[in-house]
């Protein structure tokens, strides 16, 4: 029996000091947004330490898509909408900045959706940092189907560098969630703008938030439907075609003639925007966008077409416009990596790039956000030569530095890119 306790007890206190390795060692293991060797000099994270909430906003009487019948056809409902939340935090002595998402695996649109967990580079609910507010206001708006965490590499590093990031869990959108698509065509723009709505009245009526962040100063990123509803929020109204596809429900969200961008967003990223292709948007709605955008897609893509981005790009004539092009990559550009989970070819290629690094992808992706985003919405002027390539090809520029390491004339290689490592690239720009 003493053996018994004995052994009993060496076993107990082993676990103890295994678990507690185990959880000091996670600020050391890879996770998702950290830089791969070769990442671009912006890719790094800030001086802020980051802290991340969940909140609920609630959009009372809206239109439920998923129900309309014909003996029902104006049902209301309110429409909940859960986001996540990334801030610049004061941690206490000994916090470490470890924490846990849970999202949704889903094979195929017949397989039930999973809980997986991932690691992020936060502090549950920790205390704002106010000493330089306020920050400016980042939203982050997935695809069909995703999730609030599907960036949450981008979010954690842009915290880190003085934002208040928020990303949206689109109802009826996500993984776990997944409703018909018309819903998702109707309340993306919708949700997007709303969300804002809030935020506007909560750093004005919550002690935590108060102050802390610029409603009035806002970075609106959006991914494939994300995009879709993004080009709508800053100004471009969509066509009548738009009726095809939600069996003529929805006509108030079309405002083609009338709609006018959402003077709160001063910059937009739009990663792969889908919906080019099917004419959703007319080139005058295109040319009331005013706002700088950033634009990043695949040559390959063979979701919301290559081809048709472009177009959406080059009609966008009144806005100062940029164009970040990742040769033969497809449609996801913009999540993190694939999980470990995603073993097979059709599983991995649902989240991730068949040619491409996504680790890097993920970093070439905080490396000019961080540059675009500065610019915009923080007005730093040392950011611009970041985006203001001196050749459109990044393998065309020319690595020339003296011995004491500045540019010789003819040195035209991508600033914050080491050498040998900007390939399979280009950025266009349009003013």
């Amino acid at each position: 029996m003493k053996k018994f306790l004995f052994l009993l007890v060496v076993g107990m206190v082993l676990s103890m000091c295994l678990g507690m390795a185990d959880t000091g060692d996670l600020s050391n293991k890879f996770i998702v947004g950290d830089l791969v060797p070769q990442a671009p000099e912006l890719a790094k994270r800030g001086a802020y330490s980051v802290g991340v909430k969940t909140l609920t906003f609630v959009n009372k009487n809206q239109l439920d898509v998923v129900r309309i019948s014909a003996d029902n056809p104006n049902p209301l409902y309110d429409r909940e909408l859960t986001v996540e939340v990334w801030y610049p935090a004061k941690l206490h002595e000994g916090e470490k900045e470890i924490t846990k998402y849970v999202i949704y695996f889903k094979k195929d649109a017949n397989s039930k959706a999973y809980p997986l967990e991932i690691l992020g580079r936060a502090v549950r609910d920790a205390s704002p940092l106010k000493e330089k507010t306020p920050y400016p206001l980042v939203i982050i708006s997935h695809g069909y189907t995703g999730s609030r965490y599907i960036m949450s590499y981008l979010a954690e590093n842009l915290a880190s560098k003085g934002y208040v990031v928020i990303s949206i869990d689109h109802t009826e959108s996500t993984y776990n969630d997944v409703g018909p698509f018309s819903s998702t065509l109707i309340n993306r723009s919708l949700d997007q703008i709303f969300v804002i709505d809030s935020l506007e009245k909560l750093v004005k009526e919550d002690s935590f938030w108060k102050d802390l962040y610029d409603p009035n100063n806002v970075g609106l990123i959006g991914y494939s439907m994300g995009g879709y509803g993004a080009l709508r929020t800053i100004g471009a109204g969509y066509s009548s075609i738009l009726l095809r596809f939600t069996n003529g429900v929805g006509d108030f969200v079309l405002e083609e003639k009338t709609l006018r961008g959402d003077p709160r967003v001063k910059a937009c990223v739009l990663f792969a925007p889908w919906g080019g292709e099917f004419g959703f948007w007319t080139k005058t709605a295109l040319a009331k966008i005013t706002i700088p955008t950033f634009w990043v897609a695949g040559t390959h893509d063979d979701v919301a077409g290559f081809d048709s981005i472009v177009k959406l790009f080059e009609s966008t004539v009144n806005s100062p416009r940029y164009f970040l092009i990742y040769e033969n990559a497809r449609h996801n550009i913009a999540p993190n990596p694939p999980f470990e989970e995603a073993k097979t070819a059709d599983d991995y290629l649902r989240w991730g790039e068949p040619i491409w690094n996504e680790r890097m992808i993920n970093n070439i992706n905080q490396h000019f956000a961080t540059a675009f985003l500065g610019l915009y919405l923080k007005k730093d002027k040392n950011l611009e030569k970041y985006i203001n390539v001196k050749v459109e090809e990044a393998s065309q520029g020319v690595y020339a530095l003296d011995s004491d390491g500045n540019p010789k004339p003819e040195h035209t290689y991508w600033p914050g890119f080491a050498p040998r490592t900007a390939l399979g690239l280009k950025l266009l720009k349009r003013f």
